[in-house]
């Protein structure tokens, strides 16, 4: 189609919003034909058909409210002739590539072998390293929790959970490893604890933020930081695990942070029941508020003409389908506010101090591609859909 279509599947509700985007609607009157596996657009003799996905059915018969919209397009709202497919299990999604996103619960299993990338540029951080237990963290205000329960003095106030030889401890932005070690690559180590010439003269007694993180040496990318002496922390957004028996497979930055981000959230607010996410830097700062609207999105877009591509692509062709004109993909929808340069600071504050708020750690580099990540996709989308009360609405797909 000239000007591509946007798809948005509820399928808790199996509902779906249509948009066939267009800047410009011809004079002669457009014909929009709705069948269960297609889209038809005809308009002056020419007629633009669209195939929808596999597993994608419309019931065109319950097509109502088709109205349009000066800068959207056509908006059409109908039901689905019955549920659609997980994408991960039985859609066709496309640009879906490999299985490293998955979330770590699901990769990490005791007794097997796996081998750490950077994800910015493939090298090997560890090399073959096998663990007899993969354990979760309690959630950050455990201790906290512990001394409202308690009668006493709170008895793990002096323990420390950090990981033994052969451990590794999950968390919900993060995973942490023992340093000690052998299974480091010894011919060239790519990871490092920064070293910094800058100490504070007052507070020489302190150690330097800069001296914890631990840096890739090849592409000097931040992967994670230095807990104690024998700790390590690595940020899922920064590491790739995969099997022994595998090989690395690259995947596109912007695309591993959205999908990493979003099964964080889904997994926050399905276990959790928490929907308010902060989204702080490892420099203590808020870069983002993040309201999870709903996690049962199924997205499927075209991107029509080259003309339109530029506008309605996020991060230009990498978040479209490799092949065939129609992407499909699982997605959260959010709503969002940027903090940076003090912006909705009285709003940060107060998230920060609601118990109901939940934070996300990652490195303050990510923290600022991911809120570039949320403005493209907001400006993908069609004018009317941008913004909801005063947050901006935006998708990350998985």
């Amino acid at each position: 189609m000239a000007g591509g279509f946007l798809l948005e599947i509820r399928r808790r509700t199996q509902s779906a919003l249509l948009v066939i985007r267009g800047a410009d609607l011809p004079s002669a009157p457009v014909d929009v034909t709705v069948a269960a596996d297609r889209l038809e657009v005809s308009s002056g003799g020419s007629c633009e058909v669209a195939a929808l996905p596999t597993g994608v059915r419309l019931a065109p018969s319950s097509c109502r409210g088709l109205r349009h919209l000066p800068g959207d397009g056509l908006h059409l709202r109908m039901r689905l002739s019955r549920p659609p497919p997980d994408a991960g299990l039985g859609c066709d999604c496309r640009n879906r590539k490999h299985d490293s996103v998955f979330t770590l619960r699901e990769s990490l299993k005791p007794q097997r072998n796996y081998v750490f990338y950077c994800q910015s540029c493939g090298d090997i951080i560890v090399k073959d390293r096998k663990f007899l237990r993969v354990l979760p963290l309690p959630s950050e205000n455990w201790s906290a929790l512990v001394e409202e329960w308690c009668c006493h003095p709170n008895p793990f106030a002096r323990s420390t959970l950090h990981p033994q030889h052969a451990d590794c401890f999950l968390g919900d932005t993060f995973f942490l490893l023992n340093s000690g070690n052998k299974s480091h690559v010894s011919e060239s180590p790519v990871c490092c604890s920064e070293t910094g010439h800058h100490a504070s003269e007052s507070g020489s007694n302190l150690k330097s933020k800069e001296n914890t993180r631990v840096i890739c040496k090849r592409c000097k990318t931040m992967l994670g930081e230095t807990v104690s002496p024998d700790t390590i922390k690595y940020y899922v957004t920064e590491v790739i695990i995969q099997p022994s028996e595998g090989s690395f497979t690259a995947t596109p930055r912007s695309q591993f942070i959205q999908s990493m981000v979003a099964q964080c959230l889904v997994e926050l607010s399905s276990t959790k029941s928490t929907f308010r996410f902060t989204v702080e830097g490892d420099d203590g700062k808020i870069y983002i508020l993040i309201w999870v609207l709903n996690s049962d999105t199924l997205l499927v877009e075209s991107s029509g003409s080259s003309s339109s591509h530029s506008v309605f692509a996020l991060f230009g062709d990498i978040s479209m389908p490799s092949s065939g004109p129609v992407g499909t993909w699982n997605a959260v929808k959010v709503l969002y506010q940027p903090c940076i340069k003090s912006r909705n600071k009285d709003l940060a504050d107060t998230w920060e101090n609601d118990i109901g708020v939940h934070p996300l750690k990652f490195p303050s580099e990510t923290c600022l591609e991911l809120l570039l990540i949320l403005g493209l996709s907001t400006n993908s989308l069609p004018p009317s859909l941008r913004c909801m009360n005063s947050f901006q609405v935006a998708f990350l797909k998985m």
